[in-house]
């Protein structure tokens, strides 16, 4: 399992979400991260973390480009499930899926891998949004090879 500390511009958010987390608890308000704000925190990292040069919203099914040249697709969740995917026409050659724990203010590399096993846990066809297993994603990261891997940057990670 690989870890490390959210960049200090997105713990300065996770820091401001939770205290309001703590002011507001006799209420039960969660003040979740959730939609898009995640997906573009999970580019953020992947971006500071593993050199990922962002294409921006143009690019369906591709969220940017490696150091190496693969592209590659960003998934992200604040939650213990997995990720979502729409069919989509193109896909990337590489996947990367974070877990984000804003109560600690860690991120896990989940699934750090080639796109295409990912993609045939799915089914065909289907309609609007179908989603991945956290399960799944660890099961299939443990088989991904070390040379098929996106290396880190930073060295900052337990």
């Amino acid at each position: 399992m690989t870890t490390f500390k959210l960049p200090p511009s997105i713990s300065k958010l996770v820091s401001a979400r939770n205290e309001l987390k703590d002011h507001y608890k006799d209420i039960d308000l969660r003040f979740t991260f959730d939609g898009n704000l995640v997906g573009d925190l999970g580019e953020a990292v992947a971006a500071d973390l593993f050199g990922i040069m962002l294409t921006g919203r143009s690019n369906e099914g591709i969220d940017g480009y490696a150091p190496d040249g693969r592209s590659v697709q960003v998934k992200a969740s604040g939650t213990k499930r997995g990720a979502p995917f729409r069919l989509v026409e193109t896909s990337a050659d590489h996947l990367l899926f974070f877990h984000f724990d804003y109560d600690q203010c860690i991120g896990e590399v989940v699934y750090n891998g080639p796109e295409e096993p990912v993609r045939h846990v799915l089914p065909a066809s289907w309609d609007g949004q179908r989603s991945v297993s956290a399960a799944a994603f660890r099961r299939l990261n443990k088989l991904v090879s070390d040379g098929d891997r996106l290396r880190m940057l930073t060295e900052d990670r337990d």
